[in-house]
């Protein structure tokens, strides 16, 4: 299957950059994800290597070979999109055979397959029905089992599990990715939900206003984030500014506006520099501590950890979250197991406290942490 490169590549609509300088590198055989934001050039980067959207400069390479003006027909990238495009006049069976009849392939091996590509996407019992007669998540389903029934090495998907329930949407995650690499293809799948390019993905590229801005694997992306917007998109995190004060061996020492010190791994940035802090909210903890009495005073908190008071508790099912207002900081949030749901409650005063290690120190550009961190 081919090795895909995008090489510099820039569109624009209306004068709106969709990819401006956009590169990146698909490995052979490889199930890629590109997470971002609406409007940061998902959508584009897909048409762009399937042929639909002509960049305004740049190349697209397959294996070496420079295919950016190919025709679509003859590339074999398949593009699974947001709008389905099924055919209303054919049934999901018909709709799903189309291309191994177009290709005129073994009348057997293709029905074969399209009862297999039906019944990965569960719709055994509809293959009979006419789009009109489908939800949404199962015009979804259709549309999905019919890119994976084409003779294509390049399978671009957008937003493919975007209309279903969540339930269904969990138990295709792995099904998709395991047929995937069961046909041998390579995959581009782009999405903004960060748990499904978590759990898909071989690599995760990052993008942002047209350009890739960090690409590794999931751990990679998720525990070391390149910049203050990666790390706050993948994985929510507690964002803090301030100045550094130290740098030793084993951490480094911001502080804070208010005058608090905290502790965050170490850096290479230098001491009085402007810095941002971010800490994911699972990797803060709340330590349980019994009030304090004559006999047994209360235990002298860690250098830089936050003491504040619980605003409000949100039960998330496996996890609650935790958000405590720490004076002149803000809110602080923890992610924490669900059976803890129970050992707070608003009002109650809490320390906040973090292995210095999770902490990621950036610089802060030019443009301010609050550009930094916008989502469009």
């Amino acid at each position: 299957m081919p090795e895909i490169i995008l090489d510099g590549l820039r569109k624009s609509f209306g004068g709106c950059p969709a990819a401006d300088g956009l590169s990146l590198k698909v490995n052979d055989g490889e199930y890629l994800c590109i997470l971002g934001p609406t409007g940061s050039g998902k959508t584009t980067c897909l048409r762009m290597i399937c042929g639909l959207t002509k960049p305004d400069s740049g190349r697209v390479l397959f294996d070496g070979t420079d295919v950016t003006d190919v025709p679509v027909s003859e590339r074999k990238a398949t593009m699974l999109s947001q709008a389905y495009s099924l055919f209303p006049p054919k049934t999901v069976y018909e709709n799903v055979m189309f291309s191994p009849q177009i290709k005129e392939w073994d009348e057997e091996t293709s029905k074969q397959l399209v009862k297999s590509m039906i019944k990965m996407v569960h719709m055994e019992n509809k293959a009979n029905s006419y789009p009109r007669e489908l939800s949404g998540g199962q015009q979804q389903r259709t549309a999905l089992a019919r890119a994976l029934a084409s003779d294509s090495d390049i399978l671009l998907l957008d937003e493919p599990l975007r209309a279903l329930d969540a339930r269904l949407r969990l138990e295709l995650r792995q099904e998709l990715r395991s047929l995937v690499k069961d046909m041998g293809l390579t995959a581009i799948h782009v999405t903004h939900d960060q748990d499904e390019a978590l759990e898909m993905a071989d690599r995760i590229a990052v993008i942002r206003k047209g350009r890739i801005v960090q690409i590794g694997t999931p751990m990679e992306v998720f525990q070391n984030p390149r910049t203050p917007f990666v790390a706050n998109f993948v994985g929510r995190s507690n964002i803090f500014i301030g100045k550094i004060s130290s740098v030793c061996e084993a951490f480094t020492e911001v502080m804070l506006g208010n005058g608090s010190l905290i502790r965050a791994r170490r850096t290479d940035i230098p001491a009085g520099t402007d810095v941002a802090v971010a800490i994911k909210i699972g990797s803060t903890r709340i330590p349980i501590v019994e009030k304090p009495t004559e006999e047994r005073p209360e235990p002298e908190q860690p250098q830089g950890f936050f003491r504040g008071r619980v605003e409000r508790i949100l039960y998330e099912g496996a996890t609650v979250t935790i958000e405590v207002d720490v004076k002149d900081v803000g809110l602080v949030s923890s992610k924490l197991p669900n059976r803890r749901y129970d050992d707070y409650k608003a009002g109650d005063e809490v320390t906040v406290t973090w292995i210095p290690d999770k902490a990621n120190v950036f610089e802060i550009s030019p443009d301010g942490i609050d550009e930094e961190l916008r989502l469009d």
